[in-house]
């Protein structure tokens, strides 16, 4: 036993300090471009009036449908899709997901929709929604009670299917 079990407790957490400092040190370090010889440098004669050239912003590439991915390659496309029609008109209408995931290329066949309504006729709280990509499930939720729309990939069930408990016939 030690005579000073407050140096061990504080050891491990200095070291945890100086660890989380070194990470974020390097991680800061690896978002800034280091300066080379040919890197144009703002000269004391530079007014300005004078337009400076900037390097051309990066855009990312909007995310696509990957035929040949996994369920995971293609969530940023099931999720992209899904926000698109969050922020429409019919963002509670389960056909609207559906119709927009087949005009993305998503398989109709595949997939699976929960009812808009509840069994009494009032609207419900979320609806689900879902593609079965192989042994995996790309599966979207909306509505009043979930806030934003949620997606994820989850395991298939042993079925074939993706949801549990009652969906509706897609037969549009």
């Amino acid at each position: 036993m030690s005579r000073h079990p407050e140096r061990r407790r504080a050891r491990p957490a200095s070291l945890a300090l100086v660890a989380a400092g070194l990470g974020a040190v390097l991680l800061l370090s690896g978002c800034s471009e280091p300066q080379t010889a040919t890197s144009p440098q703002p000269s004391a004669s530079t007014t300005a009036s004078t337009p400076q050239s900037s390097p051309p912003a990066t855009v990312p590439a909007a995310p696509v449908l990957v035929p040949e991915g996994s369920a995971g390659d293609n969530l940023p496309f099931f999720t992209s899709v899904t926000a698109a029609v969050w922020a429409g008109p019919e963002n509670v209408s389960g056909r609207a997901y559906v119709d927009a995931l087949v005009e993305a290329g998503f398989d109709k066949a595949t997939m699976q929709v929960t009812p808009d309504q509840t069994t009494i006729g009032n609207p419900a709280e979320s609806i689900q929604f879902s593609v079965r990509w192989g042994q995996e499930c790309l599966i979207g939720q909306v509505g009043p009670s979930s806030g934003a729309p949620v997606t994820v990939v989850a395991p298939g069930l042993g079925d074939g299917t993706c949801l549990v408990g009652a969906t509706r016939a897609i037969d549009w």
